[in-house]
This record gives C-alpha cells, structure tokens and sequence, in this order.
C-alpha cells in the first residue's frame, strides 16, 4: 500500500510550528515589516539548509577521518562535541547569519535595529521548517493512518516547543548582538563574533546534552537552555523597542543618531 498522503501531512505539520512562531514573533515589531520582504526572508531560511547540509556532510566525514586515524581512542566525548557543537550548531548559526547578512541586512527594509532581531528569527524559521519536513520523512509501513497521524502530531509537537523554537532562539540573540552592533559601529565585528559564540554554545549545548548525557540531565539542561534564553531574548526585543529613537538603522547600513532622545 502505498501512503503518499503522507507527502501533504508531513509537510504541513513540518511547517506548521514555524508558522505559529512566525506569527507570535511579528507581534513583538512595533512597525511590522513588509509580509512579501517577511515571505523572502523566510525562503532564504528554507534555502540555506542545503550548503548547510552539504557542508555538515563533509564536516561529519572529516570527522570519521579523523575517527579512523586514533584521534579519539582516549577521548571519544571529544568527537561528540566536535560534532554537535561545530558540525551541527556552529554551521547552522553561521549560514543563517550569512543568509540575513547577504540579502537583507544592507536593504532598506532594515531601518531600526529591532529590524535585525525580527530577520534573524524569521530566517531561522524557515531554516527549521524544513528541517522539520525532513525529521517527519521516515520510512513507516504497516501503520494504520490514525497511528501516523498521532505520531507525526506528537513529533511536530515536540519539535514546536524544542527544537523550532531554539533555532528562534539562538538566531534571535545573534540578531541582538548585531542590532546593538550597530549602535556601537566600533565594535561591530566583536558583537557579531560574541553573538554567532553565544549562539553556538547555546545551541551545541542542547543537541549534546539530548543525545550524549544520561538522566535528569539530558532534559534538565535543554529545559533550562530553552527557558533561559526564551526570558533573555524577550527581554531582548523590549530592549530594542526602547532605543530605536536613538539609534536607526539607514539604508546601506549608515548609522544615524537622532538629534533629539525619544520621548
């Protein structure tokens, strides 16, 4: 029998966290940003995720490589953190930044910083829509389609309130640390360099703690990353609101300082 409603249910509720983060994270913008530039941006995420998957290919067979050569006889948990942190989260927070950076960020659809923030979430969730259509794709026969509905149901679920949602995350620190980079022209590599750090870590530390750790850390580490940072960058966009009076993002991305402080 063949199961191509799959191909519909998978891609729906590959889509569907995305989306619904999508539109919680455009209500934080004061000034909401034109929905065919948001519809872009979103593609570009979409996008991105195949130099990244081509480029974790040939990370992770470096890695095996060096496997084979005795790199990791006496220190195997060093493969593991070389693969989570820079095979996985460290590629993936670079390119969705290079994505934002290449396409968007010298526009004049970005004229304040909070601009910057929204971009790079909404990258992100196009990034992770797609990953989500590939995570639901597997090879499932003999179920009937209540269970794969339950199941792609739950899986959709999980990775709405987990992973779609860290890659929010992270993206939106990073796009803070750029925003406030603008602010400060002096230091603008050394915030996007501490961001796309921040990121990474951030990131790495969760896939690493889900797969390589044992019980309770395995959940009460990417539960604390996932709270911490869901406080941090909310705090983020309030942040940003505040001093958009003061500091514009222009077109070609030349900084203006207001001549008046907002009221």
């Amino acid at each position: 029998m063949e199961y191509y409603y799959r191909i519909p249910l998978y891609i729906l509720f590959g889509v569907l966290p995305s989306l619904i983060w999508l539109f919680y994270y455009l209500r934080k913008d004061l000034h909401p940003e034109p929905k065919r530039r948001i519809i872009e941006v979103f593609i570009y995420g979409i996008l991105v995720t195949v130099p990244v998957f081509l480029l974790q290919t040939q990370l992770a067979a470096l890695l095996e490589q060096l496997g084979w050569l005795g790199w990791f006889d006496r220190y195997l948990v060093l493969a593991d953190v070389l693969k989570w942190f820079v095979v996985i989260a460290f590629t993936e927070e670079l390119l969705k930044y290079l994505a934002v950076k290449l396409t968007i960020l010298n526009s004049s659809a970005v004229d304040e910083p909070l601009d910057v923030m929204l971009y790079m979430v909404v990258v992100a969730l196009g990034f992770a829509a797609l990953e989500n259509i590939f995570y639901l794709f597997s090879p499932i026969d003999n179920l009937s389609l209540d269970v794969i509905v339950k199941t792609t149901v739950s899986i959709s679920f999980i990775r709405f309130v987990g992973a779609t949602f860290l890659h929010t995350l992270c993206s939106g620190i990073l796009g803070y640390c750029i925003a406030l980079s603008y602010c400060q022209p002096s230091k603008k590599f050394l915030f996007t360099f501490w961001g796309i750090l921040l990121a990474t870590l951030l990131h790495g530390l969760y896939d690493f703690s889900i797969i390589t750790l044992q019980a309770p850390l395995n959940y009460l580490i990417p539960l604390g990353i996932i709270l911490g940072l869901a406080v941090a960058v909310m705090a983020a966009f309030d942040q940003l609101k505040k001093i958009k009076g003061v500091c514009v993002v222009k077109p070609q991305i030349n900084i203006q300082y207001a001549t008046k402080k907002a009221r």
